[in-house]
């Protein structure tokens, strides 16, 4: 089976890129999952149950996130009925939502499991997303052995560790939230699929996403500024993974860009 997965998807900007791309990637590659990381979809930040279901509508089957899930509020009510959006499960039990799930690839067929996880260098204080992975995967190897796990984490040596660490249990491990997509796709020895960061979907001509006038104006002065999504040569990044059903196992990894 393939899993498209495709990075942060920032604003309108990125939602436009997401509709004009998908059609065409699933016509050559024929994914049968879709996952898109949908954190920044409204606005550059979080996310909104409007803009979840225009994501689901373009035909995503589950949407993950990271540390801007909670930036609207609107979203908290949606992600404990949605579950098929997930937050980072290493945030506590008592916040809305859940971070991970097993969802059907087809009537009758295969499932797969997926995971989503927070880093905490230089991110929040939540539990360990090492152990907590390995506790989840083993909760859900009961029903089915295709697991991914979307690590969204600033740093690579924290991405890297959790791909290590579950070389052989998970089918893939991809990091998001950096934006900036990674050439270091590889399976790992044990047959895990692993890449440091998927990139963005949304405007090229940017930093991360963002009008870079508005980042340089931050950068310069220090002062706060408000960022809009930059609309400007946009394009998608992501990943196809190739997994055998039956093991579990990624037998292929494949980098998008398009634009």
């Amino acid at each position: 089976m393939k899993i498209l997965f495709i990075g942060d998807v920032i604003g309108e900007p990125g939602r436009r890129c997401l509709a004009s791309w998908l059609p065409r990637i699933k016509q050559e590659h024929q994914p049968t999952f879709i996952l898109v990381n949908a954190e920044n979809a409204a606005g550059g930040f979080g996310l909104t149950p409007e803009i979840a279901q225009e994501l689901f509508k373009l035909g995503a089957d589950v949407l993950t996130s990271g540390n801007h899930i909670w930036d609207k509020k609107q979203i908290y009510g949606f992600l404990d009925k949605e579950a098929r959006l997930l937050r980072p499960a290493n945030y506590p039990d008592a916040v809305p939502g859940k971070g991970w799930g097993v969802f059907e690839v087809t009537a009758g067929g295969p499932k797969l499991g997926v995971i989503n996880l927070e880093g905490r260098v230089y991110m929040h204080t939540l539990r360990d997303p090492f152990t907590l992975a390995r506790e989840l995967i083993q909760t859900i190897k009961v029903q089915t052995p295709l697991i991914l796990v979307d690590f969204h984490a600033e740093v690579t040596s924290e991405k890297r560790a959790l791909g290590w660490y579950l070389d052989g249990l998970a089918t893939a491990v991809i990091g998001t939230h950096t934006h900036v997509q990674t050439a270091d796709e590889e399976i790992l020895p044990q047959g895990t699929a692993y890449l440091t960061d998927a990139g963005m979907t949304g405007g090229r001509n940017s930093v991360i996403g963002i009008e870079k006038e508005e980042a340089l104006h931050r950068f310069l002065t220090q002062m706060p500024t408000r960022f809009t999504p930059a609309p400007d040569r946009p394009w998608l990044n992501g990943v196809i993974i190739e997994a055998d059903p039956a093991t579990g196992r990624a037998t292929g990894i494949q980098r998008l860009q398009c634009s």
